[in-house]
């Protein structure tokens, strides 16, 4: 039974530590897409955030720096996304994937001096210091940008229910044709949600190279990034939704340490490919013709 417990509490605080980074990013796609624009180039903003975040705080000495630091670089690549994919005949899967290795290949050249180097980390809330056991109290340390990413989740879902800008976001995803026609800017409510989608990514690239692992390396990001648009359909492009997804997500991420914490370490491998495999099943689940556009903004079904 206590066995039992000690995983339990494993996956919930490994639920919380795994999915902040989900949580931010999938909130970045999230309102990239309501504005009806795809964004695969997220893998590369979220590397090149984690780099750019890790350095902030080595150079600086503040972890609040590095945040920062990541949210504006996650921004400026995010932007030049949308600026290429807004100019005529430019495919916005395309432009992505050009992004992301456009990104990834900037942060591995810039960042090869910070992979030996150790930086301020950021904080954790210590949820767990009522408990005199450790493994509590490890396990309910958490990241102080996830109740960030909590109260950006609800706040962005009701400013796209209930504000002008949330309309004009909205109304640009399902028609670009009839927010033309009200005279609204469709090259510009995209930037502007790309972008600020980018800034929003960018501090889930900070939470991995600043809090976990917390360290900056070539490999940090593991395809979270691509993940993260899968989590949005899923989420069925509503941002409270990605927040129950990312812990979906960052409990089937932690669910292998937290086994072999209490010795079950034969199958590690296996229970550290159950997210990719999550995202599998999402994907072909979300293929099918009565699954596959539901809750979509109808621009995305758009060819341009």
């Amino acid at each position: 039974m206590s066995e039992f417990l000690d995983v339990l509490l494993a996956v919930l605080g490994g639920a919380i530590r795994v999915g902040t980074p989900f949580l931010f990013v999938s909130l970045g796609e999230c309102l990239t897409e309501k504005a009806g624009r795809i964004n695969l180039g997220l893998e590369g903003v979220l590397v090149f955030s984690a780099m750019a975040g890790f350095g902030g705080s080595y150079l600086t000495g503040h972890w609040w720096a590095g945040v920062l630091l990541a949210g504006f670089s996650g921004a400026l690549i995010a932007a030049l996304h949308g600026l290429v994919a807004s100019l005529p005949r430019v495919n916005d899967i395309a432009a992505g994937i050009a992004i992301m290795l456009f990104g990834a290949g900037l942060a591995f050249y810039l960042g090869k001096p910070l992979i030996q180097p150790q930086a301020e980390q950021i904080p954790a809330l210590p949820f767990g210091g009522w408990s005199s056991s450790q493994k509590v109290a490890a396990a309910l340390d958490v990241n102080v940008l996830f109740p960030i990413g909590v109260a950006l989740a609800l706040a962005l879902a009701w400013a796209l229910r209930n504000t002008g800008w949330g309309l004009k976001v909205r109304m640009v995803g399902d028609s670009a044709d009839a927010a033309r026609a009200l005279g609204t800017s469709v090259a510009g409510v995209r930037i502007a949600a790309t972008t600020a989608g980018g800034f929003i990514a960018g501090l889930g690239g900070a939470s991995l190279s600043l809090y976990y692992p917390g360290s900056w390396n070539e490999g940090l990001s593991s395809g979270q990034g691509l993940i993260a648009v899968a989590l949005v359909i899923f989420a069925r492009w509503r941002p409270v939704r990605c927040l129950w997804a990312a812990l979906l997500f960052g409990g089937a991420g932690a669910l292998g340490p937290a086994l072999q914490s209490v010795g079950v370490s034969g199958y590690y491998h296996l229970f550290n490919a159950v997210p990719y495999v999550l995202t599998l099943a999402i994907l072909v689940w979300t293929c099918s013709p009565r699954q596959s556009l539901r809750g979509a903004p109808a621009e995305l079904g758009v060819t341009r």
